[in-house]
C-alpha cells in the first residue's frame, strides 16, 4: 500500500502553530481585539506598536490556525480565542499557557536529553533561581487551576474535613477553592520558599489568609502537620522518581488522622506508558526539565498506595480536555 507523507510533514511543522499562539498571546493581540471589536493589521501595529508587516503576518498566520477571522482587510478574534484567550475572562487560559511557552526552547535539546539522561534545563528556574521564571511558572498553575477548579471540587467529598494539607500547593489555588467549598476546612500550602511567596500574595488578594496558611519549605524534607484528616497532592508526583513517590505517600499517611483521605490528581497514562498520547509526551517534557521528570500508570499508583497502608483506593478522569487523573484512597479508620 502506497503511504501518504502528510502526518510526516505536520509533525515536522507543528511547532509553527504554537509560536503562532504564543506570539499573539504575549503580544496582546487578543485582547487588544476584544476591545476594538475589530481592526486592521495596520491599526493593530499602531496600537501595540508593532511593526506593519509583522502585524500582518501574524494575525494572518492566527486566521490560518483558528484563531482569528477576517473579512476584508478587518480581523476579530474568533470564537475560541474569545473564549479562552482575553485576559480576564472566565475561561481564560493565557496564563496558563505560559508554562508551556518557557519550556518551548528545552524542547529543541530533546537530543542531549536522549544521549545523556539528564535535564538539559535546571528545574530551579522555575522553582526559585529565576524570579521572572518562577512568577510565571506560579501564575500559570494558578490560572490553570482556576479553570480546572469547577471540574476538580465536585470531584472530592470532604464533608466534615477539618484539616488539609496541601503538598507542593504551589500558588495555593486550590486550596482557596475548597477552603470557599468547605468553610469549616483549614488548609496548609507547602512548598519551596519562593513558591510560597508568591502562593501568599495571591491568597491575601483572595482574601482567604484567615483560612489558607502557607508553610514554606521542600516537601522532601520537612516534617508535615501532623493530624490532617486530608492531604492533596495535586500535580506534584511527576517530578518524582518511584522510590520518592512511594516515601512521600507513606508520609503523608503517617501525618493522618485514622480515616483520613489522599488524594493524588495527576497526569497519568496506561500499563503501556504509551498513551494517552499527551501523557507520553508530557512524560518527555518533565525529563527535559526536572531531575527525575516522568508520568507514572495509574495501576503503579494504585499499588503505592496500597503498599504506603491505604485502602479504597478509587480511579476518576477528569473531564476532557483535561488529561489529568485523579486516585482517591482511605487510611483505616483503626
Amino acid at each position: 500500500m502506497l503511504q501518504n507523507p502528510d502526518r510526516i510533514l505536520e509533525l515536522a511543522s507543528v511547532f509553527y502553530d504554537s509560536c503562532i499562539l504564543f506570539t499573539a498571546s504575549d503580544l496582546g493581540v487578543f485582547n487588544k481585539l476584544d476591545e476594538l471589536g475589530a481592526a486592521t493589521s495596520d491599526t493593530l501595529a499602531e496600537t501595540l506598536s508593532l511593526n506593519p508587516r509583522g502585524a500582518r503576518l501574524i494575525m494572518d498566520g492566527c486566521v490560518a490556525v483558528g484563531l482569528l477571522e477576517k473579512r476584508g482587510d478587518s480581523y476579530h478574534n474568533s470564537a475560541l480565542s474569545s473564549t479562552f484567550l482575553v485576559p480576564g475572562k472566565p475561561g481564560d487560559l493565557s496564563e496558563a499557557i505560559r508554562y508551556n511557552r518557557d519550556v518551548y526552547a528545552a524542547w529543541g535539546n530533546l537530543a542531549q536529553l536522549v544521549k545523556t539522561g539528564c535535564p538539559v534545563e535546571r528545574p530551579q528556574l522555575h522553582l526559585g533561581n529565576n524570579e521572572d521564571r518562577t512568577r510565571t511558572f506560579v501564575l500559570s498553575m494558578h490560572a490553570r487551576a482556576l479553570w480546572m477548579g469547577r471540574a476538580v471540587i465536585p470531584m472530592m467529598d470532604l464533608s466534615g474535613r477539618k484539616r488539609l494539607l496541601d503538598v507542593g500547593g504551589g500558588p495555593g489555588t486550590f486550596s482557596v477553592l475548597f477552603a470557599r467549598a468547605y468553610p469549616g476546612l483549614t488548609c496548609t500550602v507547602l512548598d519551596l520558599p519562593d513558591i510560597v511567596k508568591i502562593a501568599q500574595e495571591l491568597i491575601e488578594e483572595q482574601q482567604m489568609e484567615d483560612r489558607v496558611i502557607t508553610l514554606p519549605g521542600d516537601y522532601h524534607t520537612t516534617a508535615f502537620p501532623e493530624n490532617n484528616d486530608v492531604v492533596n497532592i495535586l500535580g506534584v508526583l511527576h517530578q518524582e522518581s518511584p522510590e520518592s513517590i512511594q516515601g512521600l505517600l507513606k508520609k503523608a499517611y503517617n501525618a493522618m488522622v485514622p480515616g483520613g483521605l489522599i488524594h493524588v490528581m495527576d497526569v497519568m497514562t496506561d500499563a503501556t506508558h504509551t498513551s494517552p498520547k499527551f501523557s507520553a509526551l508530557f512524560a518527555v517534557n518533565m525529563a527535559l526539565t526536572t531531575d527525575n521528570g516522568w508520568v507514572f500508570s495509574d495501576q503503579e499508583l494504585k499499588d503505592w498506595l496500597a503498599t504506603a497502608g491505604f485502602v479504597r483506593i478509587s480511579v476518576q478522569t477528569l473531564p476532557a480536555p483535561m488529561p489529568h487523573w485523579l486516585v482517591s484512597a482511605q487510611k483505616p479508620s483503626s
